[in-house]
């Protein structure tokens, strides 16, 4: 199974491919009991880690501390804590990372997080609270005893003022303390390189981590690319628009430039694949067998002797 007395950073840079899922916060116990079953499926794949996010503008903390403290609990799977800081005071932040470590959790994302509002609406502190992920990141290293990753942006956060100063943002949050990174969502390896060389020209070897995202649904991951500042390439429109309204082959076509994209990553370097599995597990697990299968990536690792 994956090494879990290695820190994330440390299997990065001392094993590739690492793979990893992300999951969201279900809303009642019937979407609870999905994620349980997805989860369930995608164990036995013996992820590097997998992670739960917050739900949009802060909320759905509790579910997501809860979630992230059983599967760290009762499962064989590294648990990675996502933090934001939106409607959260300093104090409510660090009783969140504390509850984290009580269960056993010493990987956590740290995030600004989406105002509210959602993604494009401006962003207003909490008055007892933080501005800047960064802060976050320092937080974290001043309680001790967490490896710290944060988010990255292939085709810059949409409050950037150009994709050098957001790399340069990056840089800053690793000499800050972060350690790893997960990107958004993107559909071009070509930006998730060009990021990578923009990071390694200012110095810094933080291990990014690129965030997979297939398109099973057009019109929702059209949205989500929206809202997150990520482009649709007219490569890949011309490819999904002409099917739209047929479900079957969105999905298909989905699959096939996802698999082509982490075929892409990994054949330039990248230390691994995290999937956003809107919490279910079937085209994640498409997409894996067919990357297994042509030798790209293994579902078990074995600890060093």
């Amino acid at each position: 199974m994956a090494d879990r007395d290695l820190s994330l950073a440390a299997h990065l840079r001392a094993e590739r491919p690492s793979f990893s899922f992300e999951f969201f916060p279900p809303k009642d116990d019937e979407g609870e009991e999905v994620l349980w079953n997805t989860i369930s499926e995608l164990e036995p794949l013996d992820p590097t880690f997998v992670s739960v996010t917050y739900g949009a503008g802060g909320t759905s903390q509790e579910r997501t501390v809860r979630i992230t403290s059983r599967i760290a609990e009762q499962t064989s799977m590294r648990a990675i804590g996502h933090l934001t800081l939106v409607g959260q005071s300093k104090g409510e932040i660090e009783s969140v990372l504390k509850q984290y470590a009580s269960a056993g959790i010493d990987h956590v994302l740290a995030l600004r997080g989406d105002p509210k509002g959602g993604p494009r609406a401006p962003w207003e502190p909490h008055p007892d609270g933080m501005t800047y992920a960064i802060d976050l990141v320092e937080l974290a290293g001043d309680l001790g005893g967490f490896c710290v990753g944060v988010a990255a942006f292939p085709e810059g956060h949409p409050d950037a003022a150009s994709i050098q100063a957001d790399a340069e943002v990056l840089v800053a949050k690793a000499r800050a303390g972060a350690e790893y990174a997960i990107t958004q969502l993107f559909f071009r390896s070509s930006d998730y390189f060009d990021l990578v060389d923009r990071v390694r020209a200012l110095d810094c070897d933080i291990p990014i981590i690129p965030g997979i995202m297939p398109i099973l649904n057009f019109a929702q991951v059209a949205r989500m690319a929206e809202l997150s500042g990520a482009e649709l390439p007219r490569e890949v429109l011309d490819q999904v628009e002409p099917i739209a309204d047929d479900k079957v082959a969105v999905r298909a076509k989905g699959i096939e430039l996802a698999t082509q994209l982490c075929r892409d990553l990994l054949a330039g370097g990248a230390p691994g694949l995290h999937f956003i599995t809107l919490n279910r597990s079937k085209a994640t697990r498409e997409i894996f067998e067919a990357l297994r299968g042509e030798g790209r990536i293994e579902a078990q690792r074995r600890r060093p002797h």
